[in-house]
């Protein structure tokens, strides 16, 4: 039952992300992974890490128009501690109510010919949902490059507890920073045309 359940959480990220991106394109113009890495950091200096990773990332790339889209289920997210892997399901981003953030955006002046085994970079906009908010992320400068065949995306930035009406109780305030830094790194294989 469980395996029935999964399969049928990952034929929905699959169809939630082709319908974000669109099917006015041909597969050959697509690029995909469901093993992206999202990784946040909110730790305090002196206090206990704050940090963690999920690996279970699915993302699509659009090389024909730089159209960009991740799902993360938030459950994915792993801590060292478990204990703060259940707050943080729990108190915090509530993935329950609200199980998966998303991205959606564009890159700018984005153009599959420019991409190589150099790293170049883009700007990319678009909207980060996540705890049920959603947020305007712009001039995000993300690292690109090609490796036999693959695309790989890398880049980091901060977000605002707040942003997302996150809750941090006023216990571990000192403990927790408002400002998470948000880490991603996916490679993206072509899709194949069927």
């Amino acid at each position: 039952m469980d395996l029935l359940k999964n399969n049928i959480s990952i034929m929905k990220r699959i169809v939630y992300l082709l319908l974000l991106i669109g099917l006015s394109t041909s597969a050959q113009d697509k690029y995909l992974t469901r093993a992206g890495v999202v990784a946040f950091e909110a730790s305090v200096p002196t206090f206990e890490n704050v940090e963690a990773i999920n690996k279970a990332v699915t993302a699509i790339l659009n090389t024909e128009n730089g159209e960009f889209a991740a799902l993360v289920l938030i459950k994915g997210f792993r801590f060292k501690n478990a204990l703060m892997e259940e707050h943080f399901n729990e108190n915090y981003a509530e993935s329950d109510k609200y199980p998966k953030a998303s991205f959606k955006g564009t890159f700018e002046n984005f153009s599959a010919k420019k991409i190589n085994d150099s790293i170049i970079e883009f700007s990319l906009n678009g909207l980060l949902s996540f705890h049920g908010k959603e947020k305007n992320i712009n001039s995000m400068v993300v690292k690109i490059k090609k490796v036999n065949g693959d695309i790989h995306i890398s880049s980091d930035f901060l977000a605002n507890a707040s942003d997302y009406d996150i809750k941090i109780p006023n216990i571990v305030r000192n403990k927790i920073s408002k400002d998470i830094k948000v880490t991603f790194e996916f490679i993206l294989q072509k899709k194949p045309s069927h």
